[in-house]
């Protein structure tokens, strides 16, 4: 069988802004599914340790007071996140997000921030395979015009997202963009083993990166920088890399 009709994990974090460097953790999912159909998922609500900010809790809806009374404490829960994902790697499955960089950088950052060991610490190796399913999209159609947030993704791919900004909603939602892309794109991406089409993703979105960062030397801003690092920015270590 091919990689989208597996086991799979969907991996998606809620946050309290949108630096992966400074910001916490307040809500994460892993959804395991096997293709398109979810199985199971387990859910975190955390007490991130600072306030959570206006502007995430409207997106989110999780706020001060409902963290401190419900969450869990932070350092605890991250280290059972992270336990919790290298277990499923380490088990063989594809994890499967929107906009990888973001979710795997926050939680290696918050690892580093508590002393436990990053991602690639445990396992020994760079984290993967990872199937971003942002990166594929932008990839495969590149000239499409418009907006790439999940919602607008999801309609793209006839994907539904019942609950937008809630963890293991957008969690599985990235799974089944993933799988309509394997659909759709059979050659470049539903054909492809993971480890391959990990480390295409990885130039993808390189080429992504580099064009975003001169397009806004050009005008917006002259000193512009995109990181183009893939999937994750945080981990420099130099292992081997990812299997499956």
């Amino acid at each position: 069988m091919s990689w989208w009709q597996q086991p799979l994990v969907g991996f998606d974090l809620e946050t309290t802004g949108t630096d992966p460097a400074v910001d916490r953790i307040v809500t994460a999912a892993l959804v395991d599914t096997v293709g398109a159909v979810r199985v199971e998922a387990a859910n975190w609500l955390l007490d991130p340790g600072v306030p959570i900010p206006a502007e995430a809790e409207a997106i989110h809806g999780i706020g001060d007071a409902l963290a401190r009374s419900r969450g869990r404490q932070a350092k605890e829960a991250v280290e059972e996140i992270a336990a919790a994902l290298c277990a499923r790697i380490a088990d063989g499955r594809p994890v499967v997000a929107f906009n990888a960089p973001f979710d795997l950088s926050l939680l290696d950052a918050e690892l580093r921030r508590y002393g436990l060991p990053t991602l690639a610490e445990r396992l020994g190796r760079p984290v993967g395979p990872v199937l971003d399913a942002l990166v594929i999209d932008r990839a495969v159609d590149r000239y499409r015009k418009g907006s790439r947030t999940l919602q607008r993704v999801c309609e793209v791919y006839g994907v539904e997202l019942t609950d937008a900004h809630e963890a293991g909603s957008d969690a599985l939602a990235a799974v089944r963009v993933a799988v309509a892309l394997a659909g759709r794109y059979p050659a470049e991406v539903g054909e492809v083993a993971p480890a391959e089409l990990h480390a295409r993703q990885i130039g993808w979105y390189r080429e992504w990166a580099e064009g975003l960062q001169a397009w806004l030397r050009r005008g917006k801003d002259p000193l512009a920088v995109v990181d183009p690092r893939w999937p994750s920015r945080v981990s420099e270590q130099q292992l081997p890399g990812p299997t499956g």
